[in-house]
């Protein structure tokens, strides 16, 4: 029990000793009692009711290794170890998220929200319009249609009903942006042409512009085997030519469509194949990730085998090696690169140009000077050699 102070403490000290010592004994009077709880609800289950604040193995684990470790050691193991962590992260994120990585239809901002409209005075003569279609998986999908309303008439009769015919041009974008930047640029390439009917599909894939779904390689496939099908069924005719333009990525589009098309047919019909034109292409997403990392010790290299977009035009190439006797009706195709490329290495190209000569296809080259990866049609350079290859079909 807690006793009154002595009367003598009183006495000697006066009352202001008394009030200090009567607080004193109020506070263990206010912490004895919250103890005394503790202590009996732990006693009657059988627990040591003293905290332990000791460690526990697994946390002292870790700082043991490095206590063990002499100290000029410590900050260059910590600093590997970081860095390999942050080396894993990244490729783990880069693995999972590798279609947002690779596709990028919201770049630069606000490119979804584009209209055709804006871009029509600069288009013209050519006139484009939206097309809606249905992907072979359900997907929404949009299409630009663009030609040239001052070829009409008799003049545009006669020639669709002559020997030449039409030339549709199916085209496949790059992995950024949308379609209307990319109609005055195309719009230049049709300007050029005026000696028979041309009609350029632009195609909008999933995720891009304003179609539905979300951008993948077999989704993108499918996108491109529905346009061409809904071509066929819309335009081509027996004196049709049919042309596949890629850039960038599109290239590869491009050349699984031209597989795809090669498997469907009969590649020893009498009907020429359909014609190629590979802007800035690259041989594979596997061969840029050896080509853009090409340090041994860096990861990223060693992450083809985790890939799910590869866009192999090698083995499409391959698979459609020209196989005609005496060489007639050959594949043509055009390969042109830019010369100061920051993306694609110029080895890509020249890889792609020799598996097409491999192929037996009628191969032409062109190098736009001074051309980045974007810019190798929208120079003249190459705007023209795009325009003179169309015009020799």
């Amino acid at each position: 029990m807690l006793q009154r102070p002595p009367a003598v403490l009183v006495q000697r000290h006066g009352d202001g000793c008394f009030r200090r010592l009567r607080r004193c004994c109020q506070l263990r009077c206010y912490t004895a009692a919250p103890i005394a709880r503790i202590a009996s609800s732990t006693a009657r289950r059988n627990i040591p009711w003293t905290a332990n604040f000791s460690r526990t193995p697994r946390s002292t684990h870790s700082l043991s290794i490095l206590s063990s470790l002499p100290a000029m050691l410590v900050p260059p193991v910590v600093l590997i170890g970081l860095t390999v962590t942050l080396w894993l992260y990244k490729c783990t994120m880069m693995v999972i998220f590798q279609n947002k990585i690779i596709y990028m239809p919201s770049i630069p901002p606000f490119s979804r929200q584009e209209k055709i409209a804006t871009y029509e005075k600069v288009c013209w003569p050519i006139v484009w319009e939206e097309q809606r279609i249905q992907s072979l998986d359900g997907v929404e999908i949009a299409l630009c249609v663009g030609r040239n309303v001052a070829m009409t008439g008799e003049k545009e009769e006669k020639k669709v009903k002559g020997p030449e015919g039409e030339v549709v041009i199916l085209y496949f974008q790059g992995n950024g942006s949308s379609i209307p930047p990319r109609l005055p640029q195309l719009s230049a390439v049709l300007k050029a042409l005026d000696e028979r009917p041309y009609i350029l599909i632009a195609v909008s894939y999933r995720g891009f512009w304003t179609s539905r779904g979300r951008a993948s390689q077999r989704g993108i496939e499918r996108d491109a085997v529905a346009a061409l099908n809904w071509a066929r069924k819309t335009y081509l005719h027996p004196n049709t030519r049919l042309v596949l333009w890629g850039q960038s990525i599109g290239a590869g589009v491009a050349t699984f469509l031209a597989a795809s098309h090669h498997r469907q047919h009969d590649c020893l019909r009498r009907s020429e194949p359909p014609a190629l034109i590979l802007e800035t292409p690259f041989v594979s997403v596997r061969s840029m990730l050896l080509a853009l990392y090409p340090q041994r010790w860096l990861p990223y290299r060693y992450l083809g085998p985790f890939l799910r977009n590869w866009w192999d035009s090698e083995e499409a190439l391959r698979s459609i090696s020209d196989t005609r006797p005496n060489g007639t009706g050959r594949r043509k195709v055009l390969v042109v690169s830019a010369e100061k490329d920051e993306l694609v290495p110029s080895e890509q190209a020249d890889a792609i140009e020799k598996l097409c000569i491999e192929g037996g296809m009628d191969v032409s080259r062109t190098r736009v000077r001074g051309a980045l990866h974007t810019e190798a049609t929208f120079r003249g350079d190459g705007r023209n050699a795009v325009a003179s290859f169309l015009k020799r079909l």
